[in-house]
């Protein structure tokens, strides 16, 4: 307890229940069902399924790699594509500038933005190829895993959990 690791503070453990604060939020995560690697390269990515668990909140949240680099990402099956902010951009080297400039419509109204493709986004042992995404001015805590990531698999929720199948 107390250990950070990546801006992931372990905050106490008990049985197979960890509680992590990150995004400055608590939340209670199952010890060996999600399917994330937080201090290595992981598999070599052939996976095909990932198996997450709801936090508190209802939800569901890993921490994944784009381009190698690990981020902190939640599951919006509400967002077109999946979006990140320029700080975590910049911090993974991300050239988004480079990318189509747009204007975002959000719940606080009209934001630019970039629209650009990641070589690779990883979850768990399973990764996902040429990706469209957003890069966005706004400032946001997590990955929003959106439908450019999602529609790739099959999704099947059983009550805390949902199970991605890859399709393709």
């Amino acid at each position: 307890p107390g250990e950070i690791f990546r801006g992931v503070k372990l905050i106490s453990m008990q049985g197979d229940r960890a509680i992590l604060k990150f995004g400055g939020r608590k939340h209670e995560l199952r010890i060996g069902e999600a399917p994330a690697n937080v201090g290595g390269t992981g598999a070599d990515g052939t996976g095909t399924r990932i198996v997450l668990n709801s936090t508190g909140g209802g939800h569901f949240m890993a921490l994944g790699q784009i381009n190698g680099k690990t981020a902190q990402m939640v599951v919006d099956t509400g967002a077109t594509v999946v979006a990140l902010d320029t700080t975590l951009a910049e911090r993974m080297g991300i050239a988004y500038k480079s990318g189509q400039s747009v204007q975002m419509s959000t719940a606080n109204g009209i934001i630019p933005g970039w629209r650009i493709k990641l070589g690779t986004v990883k979850v768990g042992e399973v990764t996902v190829r040429e990706v469209d995404a957003v890069v966005t001015s706004g400032s946001m805590p997590f990955v929003l895993l959106g439908n450019s990531f999602l529609t790739r698999f099959q999704m099947t929720r059983n009550n805390d959990q949902l199970v991605l199948e890859k399709r393709y």
